[in-house]
């Protein structure tokens, strides 16, 4: 029955369809990934659960005329220490205020402390609270970070590299070796939300995930190959100098006088 005409005939068509019908749906990919690509929906897609105003415009979040470095920038960003800014890795964080931005509205934890130890009498129903500071405990910031393009995937080389910097003393051969890793300034939301906070990087991490694509940057000799979407979570401890704090007034920094024209980033 193999050798029947009628029956190659068949076989041969079914063929025909299955590599037909194959090549239309590899087209109608191909037509989805280039709408997607033409239209930005894809960028659109993942910024749905953004708040009003902070969605991405048009063009990359690196672009350097995104943002004027003006006071109405609420992102969520760190500065570069100045012995920094030179760096060729970290030359595309000078394009965003020469600061490290979170692209995204990224996650804040904010916890503030007044401690109390208890003094409890005996044959008594009630302790005494006597207070004994008040402290601003680890900020955690936690954010996405997508790349599309190679110059989004060179901001996510500079990321990584200034959080490795800045969490580390300058040692052995450095210019300033002694020195412990800088205090960085945190800004974001506004004059009375994070206003030029004093930090430290405590910890920071991010995670490689084997689901996700990788794009190639060419940065190095071979290149480097960085996620096209990843969670980068920073935890920064407020950190003010002794002549700082010899300073504070409660009566001012309740009246809201350390906000303008002070750079001291009281919480």
């Amino acid at each position: 029955m193999a050798n029947n005409p009628q029956t190659r005939q068949s076989t041969r068509q079914g063929s025909d369809q299955s590599t037909f019908g194959t090549r239309l749906v590899e087209r109608a990919k191909q037509g989805v990934t280039d709408y997607l690509d033409d239209t930005n929906i894809g960028r659109a897609l993942r910024a749905v659960n953004l708040l009003s105003g902070a969605e991405r415009p048009d063009g990359s979040f690196t672009d350097g005329a995104w943002y004027s470095g003006t006071d109405t920038d609420w992102r969520v960003r760190l500065s570069v220490p100045a012995n920094m800014s030179d760096s060729y890795l970290l030359k595309p964080l000078r394009e965003t205020s020469n600061s490290l931005v979170f692209p995204y509205t990224p996650s804040v934890f904010v916890t503030h402390t007044a401690n109390y130890d208890a003094l409890s009498p005996t044959h008594s129903n009630y302790p005494f609270r006597i207070y004994q500071n008040s402290t601003i405990d680890n900020i955690t910031i936690t954010g996405t970070f997508t790349v599309e393009n190679s110059k989004e995937g060179e901001y996510w080389i500079a990321m990584q590299h200034y959080l490795r910097s800045v969490s580390k003393m300058a040692y052995g051969q450095s210019s300033n070796a002694g020195a412990p890793p800088p205090v960085v300034k945190l800004n974001g939301y506004g004059d009375y939300v994070l206003k030029s906070v004093p930090v430290v990087v405590n910890t920071f991490n991010y995670t490689l995930l084997p689901d996700v694509d990788y794009i190639k940057v060419d940065i190095g000799p071979n290149g480097s190959w960085v996620p096209t979407m990843s969670e980068i979570a920073v935890t920064l401890l407020p950190t003010y100098s002794r002549d700082t704090v010899n300073k504070f007034s409660l009566d001012k920094f309740v009246s809201g006088g350390y906000i303008f024209g002070n750079d001291s980033g009281y919480m």
